[in-house]
């Protein structure tokens, strides 16, 4: 755990980043996520089409929460800008991120019937009960800690895959959609605004916002883990 407080950890370093410190504080198990089994599978075109399918299905289940909590995020942006900046992003998840899993579904032959109802992990369960909880129990900040890490490690283990594009298109779509110019940049963004609030919250707040954020990387490994649970069991 990189220091108890973020002033200790501001008072060592030149340029902090109230999003590093976070980062630092959930390791290892923000290492555990990013270099997951899964990332690297699917990185190299060597993963399961049945764990892909599986991860898919619950993904799909969860992104309408997502959605939702990206949309909450727009009521409590300070400006307009930041509002229009979650308003265009939303755009991507409902538009492009939709068009690529109805033809992920069809092309992995995942019925209908399956994918518009999936049936939810108890992963898929814990995460979506996280993200509501970080919507309904505070502010601006907490909503970004829960948001912050989900995008941020998508990010990074997406464009260390991004090299040697993998076969077949549901793999490489996939990180492609998450190892972009726009993605990058949102992200950055999205951190730039958790940076921005975060050395301006009290201290409880501070370690509240530390244990939301440790909760997604967690849930996060865990969420990475369960397709192989799933495809085993069928």
């Amino acid at each position: 755990m990189s220091g108890d407080s973020f002033v200790d950890y501001a008072a060592d370093r030149d340029e902090p980043r109230f999003t590093d410190w976070l980062r630092e504080r959930s390791e290892p198990v923000w290492s555990d996520a990013v270099d997951h089994r899964f990332t690297q599978e699917l990185g190299a075109g060597t993963l399961d089409d049945e764990v892909m399918a599986q991860y898919l299905l619950q993904d799909y289940a969860f992104v309408d929460t997502l959605v939702g909590v990206f949309g909450y995020a727009v009521g409590q942006a300070p400006t307009m800008t930041e509002k229009r900046r979650f308003v265009e992003f939303l755009d991507v998840i409902t538009d492009d991120e939709n068009d690529y899993f109805e033809r992920s579904f069809d092309a992995l032959d995942v019925p209908a019937e399956r994918w518009q109802a999936p049936d939810r992990t108890a992963a898929t369960e814990s995460f979506i009960d996280l993200l509501l909880a970080a919507k309904a129990q505070g502010g601006y900040a907490e909503t970004l800690a829960v948001l912050v890490p989900a995008e941020w490690i998508y990010l990074l283990w997406a464009t260390r895959e991004a090299g040697d594009r993998p076969e077949p298109f549901y793999f490489a779509e996939w990180i492609d959609l998450h190892a972009n110019d726009g993605f990058v940049a949102f992200v950055e963004w999205l951190r730039e605004q958790l940076d921005t609030i975060g050395p301006t919250l009290s201290a409880r707040r501070q370690q509240r916002v530390a244990r939301l954020f440790e909760r997604t990387v967690d849930h996060e490994v865990a969420f990475f883990d369960a397709p192989y649970d799933q495809a085993d069991e069928r």
